[in-house]
């Protein structure tokens, strides 16, 4: 094996290679062969899938500078060198299926990186420098120990894949419903309760897969029209036999555990004037409603606001689901159980409901689902 494998790197140095496979190769180690002399100037994928790596070189980037496509799934890697961060060209990197437990910040400086696999390790957190990748599209971060996702991830403007299934997530990220090119997120299999107001209002977002999150009970409206998976959700209070139907009450209560700390009234039909506060903030909005605003730029009175107030002016709760009117601090909700729509017979082995967050009375009263 090890001459043969000689014999490999040999023979891609002397011809140029762009691609070298060494998957299955029983690799233990590095191959001190690619690192020697001049290294690989030529390479741009390398494959080394299979084998028992455990961790990477600090020179790697040096030897293989041309680097596009670097497949290191299903090894034994425990950490990635901050060295990582030199592969100035990588544009794909799967870490799939090794033992992970940290992951550098230094992958942030990876700038052409276009899709980070990192399914099945044992990560519990991710760096916040994630977010610096803006060019990246596809992130599977799936099968690990996540309980939760860096809010800087919506800086990663091409992302357009996230799947994060089987962690132990609490909750969704709003500043995700800002991705613009976000077309599909999975996150089935968590411990979601809640999700944000906003998501699915992008038009680009059209594929939402959340089953088995058995306490999620509520989808926001905007949803409704989307491809959506949501079996096993809204489960851990009922069997799946009969028609065990709630009081409106008692089901809106379930639907809004988890609901966001910032919400400080949840209105209903009967009520006709909206807090002063919320008027200001809206007002206050209206004024700096572009999504990079510097709050450093806004007005004198910003610094009479709480820190939490100025974070959401950035990052509102969501938008009114009847007129978009922005919102911050008070929800007007309104339940549409699946089984009580068209939905039903396409998603039968769950109890959630469909939920339309609108910004006043009026809009609560005149939104229509199917409208």
């Amino acid at each position: 094996m090890a001459t043969e494998l000689h014999e490999a790197i040999c023979m891609a140095k002397k011809e140029r290679h762009k691609n070298l496979f060494l998957n299955y190769k029983n690799l233990n180690n590095f191959p001190v062969e690619l690192l020697k002399d001049e290294g690989l100037q030529f390479l741009e994928r390398l494959y080394m899938k299979r084998n028992s790596l455990t961790t990477l070189p600090d020179s790697l980037a040096q030897k293989l500078p041309n680097l596009i496509e670097l497949y290191l799934h299903s090894n034994n890697i425990v950490i990635i060198p901050e060295a990582i961060g030199n592969l100035a060209r990588l544009q794909s990197l799967d870490l799939s299926n090794n033992v992970l437990q940290f992951l550098c910040p230094e992958i942030g400086r990876l700038r052409s990186l276009r899709h980070l696999r990192l399914s099945n390790n044992l990560l519990k957190c991710l760096p916040p420098e994630i977010g610096d990748l803006q060019d990246l599209e596809t992130l599977d971060v799936s099968m690990n120990q996540l309980i939760s996702l860096p809010d800087r991830l919506h800086r990663c403007t091409s992302l357009q894949n996230l799947t994060a299934d089987h962690n132990l997530l609490g909750h969704v990220p709003r500043q995700l419903c800002w991705l613009p090119r976000l077309n599909q997120l999975s996150m089935a299999a968590n411990r979601l309760t809640f999700l944000p107001l906003d998501m699915g209002r992008s038009r680009e977002l059209q594929f939402v897969f959340v089953d088995n999150n058995v306490d999620l009970k509520g989808l926001p409206s905007y949803l409704y029209n989307k491809v959506i998976g949501c079996s096993g959700c809204g489960m851990s209070t009922h069997g799946l036999e009969g028609d065990q139907r709630e009081l409106p009450g008692e089901a809106l209560s379930e639907v809004l555990v988890g609901l966001p700390a910032e919400v400080k009234v949840v209105g209903s039909e009967a009520d006709g004037v909206i807090p002063l506060e919320e008027i200001a903030m809206r007002a206050l909005h209206r004024i700096y409603r572009q999504p990079a605003t510097d709050l450093n730029s806004l007005p004198p009175i910003t610094p009479c606001l709480p820190k939490s107030l100025l974070h959401l002016l950035q990052f509102p709760l969501g938008h009114c689901h009847r007129c978009s009117q922005t919102m911050f601090t008070i929800i007007y909700p309104k339940l549409f159980p699946l089984r009580d729509t068209a939905l039903a017979g396409v998603h039968r082995r769950t109890t959630v409901s469909f939920v339309a967050y609108c910004c006043s009375s009026r809009c609560l009263r005149t939104f229509d689902l199917q409208g």
